[in-house]
């Protein structure tokens, strides 16, 4: 039996995989709790593979093999649920009329805060609408991320590197696209460099100078971005497998053991949960509220 307290047990149950991991008994005999995802598209060599001899690396940026993944199939499944809610909504706002009922309501107070409260002061009132629609998308793909790893037995896609750095290179475009139709290419990379009187010879050694560190703090925020999505919804994730791992590890240990093990971890889960489901809608928006930030730098570089 494996050491339910074991890193790499412990990071199984909250990384990617290519199978659902299920309770041994709603899962089809046989599998023992792993059901594997059909593979139509795997290649046999990948197309892109890291070698660069540090595994932590190469371990994290997986070979491009075209496998299905147990994320992918959460992202599409939230993607679905997005696009029937709001179609939904959509229908019944049709004409001007007022969202009815608790649901419809909901979702249209999310909207208008993005819109209001994210969007508008951050991009600009006259701007900030063509925007929204791209902030919105973000902040409901991102949630619905977040919040399908608070299902048993599902996961959260948020917690796993290539999505977030999907996620933050979309923003990324959406940022270096909106700064140069508004500013023009060299518009907008001249920007990058504050206006500064300096005598010449000064300024000939240092705007160069700036004009590289505002490129690199353009890419490096962009990549903390993913990070710190990555980062929240992964430890917590992770502190909640150690609590609950903790019940498998003091089974040896007899009953009375067990038992009160069993009960602290259960309680602790729970409250964690509940916390995480904070973080949930939290790293969402903070998610957007930069997002939004960013492209309002880029729109407005002074």
């Amino acid at each position: 039996m494996a050491n339910p307290l074991d890193p790499k047990e412990l990071f199984s149950h909250v990384e990617d995989s290519t199978s659902f991991h299920l309770p041994r008994a709603i899962a089809p005999e046989g599998s023992h709790g792993h059901v594997e995802l059909p593979q139509p598209f795997k290649l046999d060599k990948p197309l892109i593979e890291m070698n660069t001899g540090n595994e932590l690396i190469d371990k994290t940026i997986q070979p491009l093999d075209l496998k299905l993944t147990k994320f992918m199939v959460l992202e599409v499944l939230i993607a679905a649920i997005i696009v029937i809610l709001f179609v939904f909504l959509a229908m019944r706002l049709k004409g001007g009329s007022q969202a009815k009922g608790r649901l419809w309501n909901m979702l249209e107070v999310f909207l208008l805060y993005i819109r209001d409260h994210i969007a508008r002061p951050c991009i600009g009132f006259h701007e900030a609408d063509k925007f929204v629609p791209f902030l919105w998308t973000m902040f409901l793909f991102v949630l619905g991320c977040n919040l399908m790893g608070m299902i048993p037995w599902m996961g959260s896609p948020t917690g796993a590197l290539a999505v977030t750095a999907a996620l933050a290179f979309a923003t990324f475009i959406v940022v270096i696209g909106s700064g140069m139709k508004k500013l023009g290419v060299v518009g907008f990379w001249k920007a990058q460099v504050p206006h500064m009187d300096l005598p010449k010879p000064i300024a000939i050694l240092l705007i160069p100078l700036i004009f590289v560190i505002e490129i690199l703090g353009l890419f490096i925020k962009h990549c903390v971005l993913a990070v710190r999505l990555l980062a929240n919804m992964m430890a917590g994730h992770v502190v909640l497998a150690v609590l609950l791992a903790f019940i498998a590890a003091s089974a040896v240990a007899g009953q009375a053991v067990w038992g009160s093990v069993t009960a602290a971890s259960v309680l602790g889960a729970t409250a964690l949960s509940l916390l995480e489901l904070f973080v949930a809608f939290l790293q969402a928006y903070i998610f957007t509220f930069l997002s939004a930030l960013f492209i309002g730098a880029a729109v407005h570089p002074h």
